[in-house]
């Protein structure tokens, strides 16, 4: 702008020097005519001289306005240009502030590679402090003033020296423990259907694994690529600057030059190891897919023989049920048939998904002795069962009585599994007179068929046993009529038993070596110090013999007190005082439960529902 000023005002003085050159010389002119009158010849030329003077002055003044006109239009341009430039520069400066948030905020690799930084700048640090401390010390005599000075850079060194042990890590090699690739587990062996889900969660944890250490690398990249896009700014920002702020443009573009070159280092040898990692992550993949697709295959193949073996046994017990199940040995038949399904599908499964068999049974083959002592009684009920269905001496349903410590438990069996039977006691005479307890669910296991006595109510379809009734009658009694009554009351109420029982002996004669095959009602009679004992004994229901011997025993009973003759007799004394024994007719006792009643005519027929029953 001065210059154009200055252009302007010499442009103006050359002007007015000109115009007053004119003037002079027109009014030397003007003389002139005076004194001279012009010709015409001169008059022309001093015309053509006029004109020609304005028409240079008008040059001067269409050229001075060009110059005028291209001064402002350079003053335009550079103002346009200097408005660019610093549009530019705020536009690299934002791009560099965003790129600088990036890598402080959002990149791992950066904001490791700054802990190496400030390690650096730490140890710098430390060795100009160090070397104060070093210059204060080779004094020979420190003032006040220097003697707080060293006591500052020693505390100081402390501090720089503990931030440094922290930053120990970040010393050479800041991207050792990024770069390094994940440990992987080995790989799971796929060996039975469950091992397939274990394989594909192990599948998933690597991909997750090699996903994480592909984005690593993807970081890097970022971080490189946006190291170049610093540097190039930063390039152009020092091209465009001058002054303090383009030696910090210059300063700031060298550090940013060593830190790509790290970040390039440390790219290429990521690349390297991340493209190991993912031929090893692919090997691994492989093993795990191929080992899942055999096991499937496997399973296909176990599953049908499975399913053919159910459908066998399905079909078996269907026609088992058809023909059997009106027979005792259809419940132990339907037993045996389970257990060789479950053993026959565990032997396959065994065989198809462990691996060594061999070692398995060297291994059982040795430890069988100590096996065989610490699951004797186990062993034991095992055999124990095998016999009970292989002999058939008890059945699901048979009556049966065991003894343990004494105690008797009489009842039925619901169930025999393998290693023990189930029975359900009943009210029976055994739990009437002696347990006073029934209704209990007892378990038996199967090894008692070898060391204690059972006694079976109901074996080889035999459904009746004997049970007998004891009354005592007095010596005077008519003993052959109250054997009469026990015998006619015995046969009566016993006689659809004896007919079946009779049945089931003839049919047994083929099976056992039986003698005595004889039905019918027994009457025996024995001498007591008090009496005649009558027992009278007649084969009932093993299920219910209670309710029949109830039935009997008051039948016989009600007979007994019909009869005139027949006294029931019980222990009893006479004593004879100051005169001698006599013999008299005894009068007929009444029974103990009625000796507080008078004595009243019995009735001439016995109605079962005056004793209580049904």
């Amino acid at each position: 702008m001065r210059k154009i000023l200055l252009f302007i005002l010499i442009c103006l003085e050359m002007l007015f020097a000109e115009l007053n050159v004119t003037i002079t010389d027109s009014n030397e002119s003007n003389l002139t005519e005076i004194v001279t009158e012009p010709t015409p010849n001169q008059l022309a030329r001093e015309k053509l001289k006029h004109e020609i003077e304005a028409k240079q002055l008008e040059a001067q003044k269409k050229e001075e306005e060009r110059r005028k006109k291209e001064a402002e239009k350079r003053r335009l341009e550079e103002e346009k240009k200097r408005q660019i430039l610093e549009a530019r520069l705020t536009a690299l400066i934002e791009e560099k502030k965003k790129i600088d948030e990036y890598l402080t905020k959002e990149n791992l690799w950066n904001r490791v590679y700054s802990n190496h930084e400030t390690y650096q700048l730490l140890t710098l640090e430390l060795e100009e402090v160090n070397e104060k401390i070093r210059l204060l010390r080779e004094k020979y005599a420190l003032s006040k003033e220097e003697k707080k000075q060293l006591s500052t850079y020693i505390e100081d060194s402390q501090i720089i020296e503990g931030k440094l042990s922290l930053l120990s890590e970040y010393k050479d090699n800041p991207f050792s423990s990024l770069i390094e690739a994940p440990k992987i587990e080995k790989e799971p062996s796929v060996t039975n259907p469950i091992d397939i889900i274990t394989a594909m969660s192990f599948e998933k944890q690597i991909e997750s694994v090699h996903e994480d250490y592909k984005k690593r690398y993807e970081s890097l990249e970022n971080a490189v690529s946006k190291l170049k896009r610093k540097s190039e700014i930063l390039q152009e920002m020092v091209l465009k600057t001058r002054g303090k702020i383009y030696n910090e443009y210059v300063s700031e573009l060298r550090n940013i030059e060593n830190k790509l070159s790290d970040f390039k280092g440390t790219r290429n040898m990521l690349k390297i190891r991340e493209e190991a990692f993912d031929r090893d992550i692919s090997q691994i993949k492989f093993k795990i897919n191929k080992g899942i697709s055999d096991e499937i295959k496997k399973s296909i193949v176990t599953g049908s023989i499975i399913l053919f073996l159910l459908l066998l046994f399905v079909l078996i017990k269907f026609l088992v049920k058809k023909y059997m199940s009106e027979n005792e040995l259809y419940y132990g038949t339907n037993k045996v048939i389970n257990f060789l399904f479950i053993m026959v599908v565990f032997l396959i499964l065994l065989f198809s998904y462990l691996e060594d068999v061999e070692n398995l049974v060297t291994v059982l083959s040795f430890a069988s002795a100590g096996i065989a002592i610490a699951l004797k009684d186990w062993f034991m009920s095992l055999m124990g069962w095998v016999v009970i269905l292989v002999s058939g001496s008890l059945h699901v349903g048979d009556r049966v009585k065991f003894v343990k410590d004494g105690v008797e438990y009489v009842g039925d069996i619901v169930d025999i599994s393998v290693l023990r039977m189930t029975m359900h006691e009943d009210v029976t005479y055994t739990t009437v007179f002696q347990n006073r307890r029934s209704g209990r669910m007892i378990f038996i296991p199967n090894n008692y068929i070898f060391t204690d006595m059972i006694a079976n109510y109901s074996h080889s379809g035999l459904k009746t046993v004997w049970d007998g009734i004891d009354f005592v009658v007095t010596f005077d009694s008519n003993i052959p009529r109250a054997q009469a009554i026990a015998k006619e009351v015995t046969r009566k109420y016993s006689k659809g038993y004896t007919d079946m029982t009779r049945k089931q002996l003839n049919r047994l004669r083929s099976k056992y070596s039986m003698r005595n095959t004889a039905v019918e009602p027994r009457i025996l009679s024995f001498l007591e110090s008090y009496g005649v004992t009558i027992s009278a004994w007649y084969l009932t229901n093993a299920y219910a013999t209670l309710t029949l011997r109830s039935t009997i025993s008051m039948e016989i009973l009600a007979q007994l007190k019909e009869a005139d003759d027949i006294f029931l007799a019980y222990p009893s004394q006479s004593l004879y005082m100051d005169k001698p024994a006599s013999i008299q007719k005894e009068k007929p006792e009444l029974p103990l439960e009625d000796t507080n009643k008078t004595p009243s005519k019995p009735t001439s027929k016995y109605k079962p529902d005056d004793w209580g029953l049904y």
